[in-house]
């Protein structure tokens, strides 16, 4: 199911066209990137004013949705 389009758009006037939750300039990307760095979801809504628990999670589907598919990823060397 395809809930995150409630949270994420893609337009190419913001950030270049990357993914962000709607009504920011926060990046899918940059939410992947602090939650890798081990950043508690709370603490990540609590510091950006436009991002809410259910924005994370569309945020992660997003990605998995992004990874599905034909895609070829390099393999580990």
């Amino acid at each position: 199911m395809d809930y995150y389009s409630d949270y994420i758009e893609v337009n190419k006037e913001i950030m270049l066209g990357k993914p962000v939750i709607k009504g920011s300039r926060l990046t899918v990307e940059m939410i992947l990137e602090e939650l890798a760095a081990g950043t508690p979801v709370p603490d990540l809504v609590d510091a950006h004013p436009h991002l809410t628990l259910e924005a994370v999670y569309a945020a992660l589907s997003f990605a998995a949705d992004a990874l599905k598919g034909d895609r070829s990823y390099p393999l580990a060397v």
